[in-house]
């Protein structure tokens, strides 16, 4: 729920997420579908809450969830439900970010929601107190880093990677984003895509989500398990 990608590519579109998690977390279970009424829905799910920072449904929409609102807060719980379950019932609604427009969010964590709704992309802030919302260009690729855990000098880096990245690319394919959110950055392990703080919060995975208009497709790398794999 930490570093996010939107990138729009001819008749596609990739929503790309870095997840970075405390050293005590859980391992996530691996992307499966649910049956969920009203229907099915594609996710990684956490093992600890039951919900997810990224899922598709079987209509075409999906959302990907950051950490915070506009700037770190002081986590103040318990709170009412988890983020993740949250992003799963705005899901569940045909018209996921009209629905975050309605929806009380009273007792929640802040967070910011990038909503992929009927060939439309949203941002969506909740800072524990007001909402806040944008329609934003589908056609132009954007990145987002979690206000939790990244400055604002950190994120304007990142930006600029992002940007310099794009410049060289062309016309990125799904292999070429992946490298990116597993090998961008500077040598500062505190702040790279794929980030590692003295082995307690690092990056455990990433996950792409495909958008055509007939299919969507995930990709899943469990880093941890990569992890272990390089130590051996």
């Amino acid at each position: 729920m930490c570093t996010v990608t939107y990138i729009p590519v001819s008749d596609k579109v990739y929503l790309t997420s870095n997840r970075d998690e405390k050293q005590g977390r859980s391992p996530a279970l691996a992307p499966a579908v649910y049956d969920l009424s009203p229907g099915r829905f594609l996710f990684p799910k956490d093992a600890d809450a039951g919900g997810t920072w990224i899922a598709a449904h079987e209509n075409g929409n999906a959302i990907v969830f950051l950490n915070g609102g506009w700037v770190a807060h002081t986590p103040q719980p318990p709170y009412r439900k988890s983020r993740g379950l949250v992003l799963l019932e705005l899901l569940n609604s045909t018209m996921p970010y009209h629905y975050f427009l309605t929806l009380s969010l009273d007792n929640i964590e802040p967070f910011t929601a990038i909503i992929w709704e009927d060939g439309a992309l949203y941002e969506c802030r909740w800072d524990g107190k007001k909402k806040y919302e944008q329609a934003l260009d589908t056609s132009r690729p954007y990145i987002w880093s979690s206000v939790t855990l990244y400055n604002q000098e950190v994120i304007r880096k990142r930006q600029q990677w992002f940007e310099s990245w794009l410049r060289q690319q062309g016309t990125p394919l799904l292999e070429d984003i992946l490298h990116f959110h597993q090998f961008t950055g500077d040598g500062d392990e505190k702040n790279d895509l794929m980030m590692n703080r003295d082995g307690k919060v690092f990056t455990v995975s990433v996950t792409a989500v495909v958008i055509t208009a007939h299919s969507t497709d995930m990709h899943y790398l469990d880093l941890k398990i990569t992890r272990l794999l390089r130590r051996n």
